[in-house]
C-alpha cells in the first residue's frame, strides 16, 4: 500500500469538487449569476454538472469557487 503523504500531494493537492445548492438569478452566454448566500458570477466553463434535488438546483463545481 502506498504511503498517502508524499511531497507531490503536499505541493500539488487534489482539487475538491462539491455539489452546491444555488438559486439562478440571471444567465448569459458565458456565465450565470447565482445566489447561495451572496450573489456570485460563475463562468459556465467551471461548472461540471447541474442537477435538481428537492426542487432546488445544484451545481458540481470546485469547492473554492462557490465557498
Amino acid at each position: 500500500m502506498p504511503w498517502p503523504f508524499n511531497i507531490r500531494n503536499i505541493i500539488y493537492p487534489k482539487e475538491r469538487y462539491i455539489w452546491a445548492p444555488i438559486r439562478i438569478i440571471h444567465e448569459t452566454k458565458k456565465a450565470i449569476l447565482v445566489y447561495n448566500g451572496r450573489k456570485t458570477w460563475i463562468p459556465k466553463s467551471q461548472i461540471n454538472g447541474i442537477k435538481i434535488k428537492n426542487n432546488a438546483f445544484e451545481i458540481y463545481i470546485k469547492e473554492d469557487v462557490v465557498g
